[in-house]
């Protein structure tokens, strides 16, 4: 049998010969709580699947990852498991037109957060499940057809432990017999259906939409968490959150929400941010905030419940065929995520986040070696787990912000208004959303869609201008350049915006939309202008592009950033900056500087978060290595600055209190930070919670000033999951190669871990500080890669080769290291060689900008 891995022609073929009709899948999930066997914890998986077939008499084979099967049977005829059962595989041979088949497995409970999730709770000892599939992890639950395009209709049924509640995609009853039964589904892929179970708190609201036809939508609304976070879920904001994206919704789909409930669980150790199973969502439970947060974090979870219920038209009802059209689904809920956010809720700056946020993600992945086009060419199911990356979701995003002012607004959501009608319930490719978008726009998509989804790599962007006797503008020209490997000019429907210093504030006092064509575009209209100061290119965020600076707008940005009162405009010049960085052109120290003399002004808290994160960065990659100490002390001190005029009980007084903590480096700072802990030390309006403690002791831990027993006794005080992955940073935090050693033990030796222990351990395990002390698994990291790929689950390998890479010996005897592997390993998995080849660009960047910023200094 082929394996685990499907590839794109596989699932084509099963698709030409197979169609499903429904599942009816009955969980007993009794086994989850009680001692532990000897083996594998598992549960009693019985699936019956009912399938036609085109060809009469051909073979396929049905998906299951289990550590046993009970019984297979195929038409009523009994099947020998151990012949036709590879661990991964059933086959199933001499299919009739008309097939049923029943599958009785032992499937096992994860501690990976793929397929069925089971979570103890340190802090009372219950037990949490919950499942997760995308993209093909729902076999590890239940025999099935494991791609997008063999939907079905599902009928749940589970039973479980007294006390506990479960929930499913459609609504669940328990019955006299103690078993959960639920409705059926209408047809859904397998990776989106869904279970919750355990003693869940649960909150339930309802929505109500009268139609201009007379009749009346209700959609029972549910929320849940864990019993211990109960006392800080804030439901009531996420009920009003979801109600106002149903309102948007409805007002721009003209289709009214098909699938019944609308339950949102809050769930812990989850490797995704949320996922979008009709009437199940799933969230990470992160986003009900033990302690004060900013609102960037408000603004944050509400992105992320719009762009999951964008998903409930975009995936769910219209799901892509395989998982090259990923970008169908994905693109569209990050741009109508923020799309909505801003036109329904009270987070209207969301377009500023996605600038600066959103869009640099994009920018980092589109830079990668691995970089490719939004439709992307994915041959099997790990190349499916790749692909879940910055340009599938950002840059799709981003480039239909283009197609908006490209066809416009309303010809936007008409076509999308018949994609829905047109392809319910089905599957769709590339094509299908062209030729809706054509019919409505009149524009040529096949040329838009050339340039734009199948081709990879960012433009930058450039203005070129000359200036008459009289200060004015003889001709202002945007010049479009591409990378030699991705060499397409696209075409830019852009903004050139003029800023000029007006009592004190940098202003615009003109602007030209254009459309950037080629290497070369005049923008008459801003011919006579008089001379501007600043310069901005790509003003209002309308395309996807690195924004460049003419020399008299850099050295404005220098002076007068913070003068800059709109704050998208601000936003985009960081953004631009953050880029100049990265690529070398700006030294990481000119960088840190800007930082420092600006971003005190900033007023938009998620801006100002991305700033302290970006500046973090340009110290601890992009310094040279003689100027890091000294950047690490200026950054240091311009926190604590910051911090101490901030206005008491501010959210900024807040973030600079974090970055302080993050970037401290003498015993002044630690002082202060224990003192701050011990209650000694005070700094007015700021409240020293639970979380805001673990962020101050992690660097204690770090500088060896936090042992092991303070770290309990913190424990002590926060003994719960959240509590319990705080200390496990902490300690694989501290200064000693003992305990280097027992972190890479536990993570690369071991599966004992759960996924969100060994992703704390990885945080843990990385210091800057502590070059000296990892150097010595820089070599034991290309020793171990591979059989930790074979070895574990895809999610785990990626986060141990990602984790572990020895991007800090940033120097070239790594990058040697690196291409060595790469060498001698070109029959490794694909996908690991992908994340290896990702860490090497990281790497040769880190070394291009220490170049860069150590010629500064030279000057």
């Amino acid at each position: 049998m082929p394996g685990e891995n499907l590839s794109r022609d596989e699932a084509r073929e099963r698709a030409e010969l197979l169609s499903v009709d429904g599942y009816d899948v009955a969980l007993d999930l009794r086994s989850a709580v009680g001692d532990a066997p000897d083996g594998p914890r598992t549960f009693r998986s019985v699936t019956t699947i009912r399938f036609r077939c085109a060809r009469p008499g051909a073979q396929s084979f049905a998906d299951l990852v289990a550590p046993s099967v009970n019984s297979v049977t195929l038409n009523g005829k009994p099947l020998e498991p151990a012949a036709v059962f590879d661990g991964t595989r059933i086959a199933l041979a001499d299919l009739a037109a008309e097939n049923v088949l029943v599958v009785d497995a032992n499937c096992a409970y994860s501690r990976t957060g793929e397929g069925m999730h089971r979570f103890v709770d340190p802090e009372d000892g219950e037990v949490y499940l919950y499942t997760q599939y995308e993209p093909a992890d729902s076999r590890r639950v239940f025999a099935n057809f494991e791609q997008p395009d063999l939907k079905g209709r599902f009928r749940f049924e589970a039973q479980a432990p007294e006390g506990w509640t479960v929930w499913s995609n459609g609504e669940g009853v328990r019955g006299e017999d103690g078993v959960w039964r639920f409705a059926e589904t209408e047809p859904i892929s397998t990776y989106i259906t869904c279970v919750v179970a355990g003693p869940y708190h649960y909150v339930t609201d309802t929505y109500t939409r009268a139609f201009d036809d007379g009749t009346t939508l209700e959609i029972p609304l549910g929320a849940m968490c864990r019993k211990g976070l109960a006392r800080h879920f804030d439901a009531d904001d996420v009920f009003l959150v979801t109600k106002q994206g149903f309102d948007f919704f409805h007002d721009q789909f003209d289709f009214p929400y098909p699938f019944g409930k609308y339950d949102q669980a809050f769930v812990p150790e989850y490797n995704l941010g949320a996922m979008e199973n009709p009437g199940l969502v799933t969230f990470r439970e992160e986003f009900i905030f033990r302690g004060k947060v900013t609102q960037a974090a408000y603004e944050r979870r509400a992105n992320v419940i719009l762009h999951e219920m964008a998903h409930m038209w975009f995936g769910d009802l219209v799901t892509m065929q395989w998982w090259d059209d990923l970008w169908l689904k994905e693109s569209f809920a990050d741009f109508m995520g923020s799309f909505s956010q801003v036109e329904a809720t009270r987070f209207t700056n969301g377009w500023i986040t996605f600038a600066n946020g959103r869009k640099s993600w994009a920018y980092r992945a589109d830079q990668l070696p691995s970089t490719h086009p939004v439709t992307a060419d994915i041959r099997d199911l790990e190349d499916a787990k790749l692909n879940f990356d910055g340009i599938t979701y950002a840059k799709g995003a981003s480039v239909l912000k283009q197609l908006v002012a490209y066809v416009g607004r309303d010809a936007f959501l008409e076509g999308a208004r018949r994609y829905f009608k047109r392809h319910a319930y089905g599957n769709t490719r590339l094509g299908d959303l062209l030729s809706v978008l054509e019919e409505v726009s009149g524009r040529d998509m096949a040329t838009w869609s050339q340039s734009w989804l199948q081709t990879a790599g960012v433009n930058s962007l450039t203005p070129v201008v000359t200036y008459d006797a009289g200060d004015r503008v003889t001709e202002l020209a945007v010049v479009q350049e591409a990378t030699e490997g991705y060499p397409t000019l696209r075409p830019h429907r852009v903004a050139v915006g003029l800023y000029r210093s007006e009592a004190g504030a940098l202003v615009r006092y003109a602007r030209a939309e254009v459309d950037v064509e080629g290497p070369r575009t005049v923008v008459a209209e801003l011919a006579g202008a008089e001379r501007p100061e600043l310069i901005l290119v790509n003003d209002d965020d309308l395309t996807y592009c690195k924004i460049r600076f003419d020399a008299d707008s850099l050295a404005t940005l220098r002076a007068s950033l913070g003068d800059i009162t709109d704050p998208l405009a601000r936003a985009l010049c960081w953004s631009a900056l953050w880029n100049l960085t990265r690529d070398a052109l700006m030294p990481a120290r000119d960088f840190i500087e800007l930082v420092l003399a600006h971003s005190g002004r900033e007023s938009d808290i998620g801006v100002l978060q991305m700033l302290h994160s970006w500046a973090r960065s340009a110290q601890t990659h992009y310094a040279a290595p003689e100027w890091r100490e000294q950047g690490g002390r200026l950054l240091a001190e311009g926190a604590l600055r910051e911090l101490r005029i901030a206005d008491p009980g501010s959210e900024s007084q807040l973030a600079w209190a974090r970055f302080f903590a993050a970037t401290a480096t003498d015993g002044a700072h630690f002082q202060l930070l224990d003192g701050l802990l011990a209650g000694t030390a005070k700094i007015d309006g700021l409240d020293v919670d639970q979380e805001l403690r673990w962020t101050f002791l992690e660097p204690l831990a770090a500088d060896g000033r936090a042992d092991e027993q303070a770290i309990a006794a913190e424990l002590a005080r926060d003994d719960t999951a959240s509590g319990k992955r705080h200390q496990v940073r902490c300690l694989a935090a501290r200064p000693s190669e003992a305990v280097k050693a027992q972190a890479w033990a536990q993570v690369v030796e071991s599966d004992a871990l759960s996924n969100a222990l060994v992703e704390a351990t990885i945080s843990g395990f990385g210091q800057p500080s502590q070059r000296p002390l990892t150097a010595p698994y820089a070599a034991k990291y290309f020793e171990v890669i591979e059989r930790v790929w074979a070895e574990r689950s895809i999610q785990i390998g990626m986060d141990i080769v990602k984790g572990l890479f020895p991007g800090l010996q940033d120097n070239r005897s790594t990058l040697d290291a690196t291409d060595e592997w790469l060498a001698s390993h070109q029959d490794a998995a694909p996908a690991l060689r992908r994340l290896v080849v990702e860490a090497r660009d990281d790497l040769a960047r880190t070394l291009r900008g220490q170049e860069c910023d150590a010629a500064a200094a030279a000057l």
